[in-house]
């Protein structure tokens, strides 16, 4: 897991080096990926589970070290990680409702044991793209002298509009997820 180090970089100014870090982590990661989708032995519960959770963790990392570097605005990242907290909550809560009984913390987290999925939105995943077209080109800014330009502005709103969209779309759509089992 990349994150911690990425954000380090990022914190120290070391631009050049954290766009290559994330080049690596985004490689990496379409071809884990792709080996998951590929051959099913390679593909697993937990995997599904860990998967999107180290996603989570690298665009917040992103989100935030790039705003400690004043490169993106607060309320911004602000917006970015309070949807996905209250989507990570919302997923707590619905497998907390949709584990059968005896409700104990070993069965809650055994990842075996799924109970409910998840499946993202249309305008979710169009955000996860721009979220992440936006800390790329971020990263990049500083590199490529273009910091403050008004197309990064730009990309900053629309960022900021498709993460309001994608979290009321989790709030109003019915089938973002499905409890797959309800034993008694």
């Amino acid at each position: 897991m990349l994150s911690p180090f990425l954000g380090m970089l990022i914190i120290q100014a070391e631009f050049q080096y954290a766009l290559a870090v994330l080049g690596i982590a985004a490689v990496t990661d379409l071809l884990d990926g792709w080996i998951a989708r590929t051959w099913e032995s390679q593909s697993s519960n937990l995997g599904s589970f860990l998967d999107p959770m180290a996603d989570k963790v690298l665009i917040a990392t992103l989100f935030l070290s790039l705003t400690y570097a004043e490169l993106i605005p607060v309320i911004l990242t602000g917006m970015i990680i309070g949807r996905d907290v209250l989507l990570v909550t919302a997923g707590f809560i619905i497998r907390y409702q949709s584990l059968p009984p005896p409700k104990t913390l070993s069965r809650y987290f055994d990842a075996s044991h799924a109970t409910a999925k998840l499946a993202p939105t249309l305008i979710s995943k169009v955000n996860t793209g721009i979220q992440l077209l936006l800390v790329g080109s971020t990263l990049a800014a500083p590199v490529f002298q273009y910091v403050n330009h008004p197309a990064l502005q730009t990309l900053w709103y629309v960022t900021g509009v498709t993460t309001v969209a994608a979290g009321l779309s989790y709030i109003m759509s019915k089938n973002t997820y499905k409890i797959l089992t309800k034993e008694k």
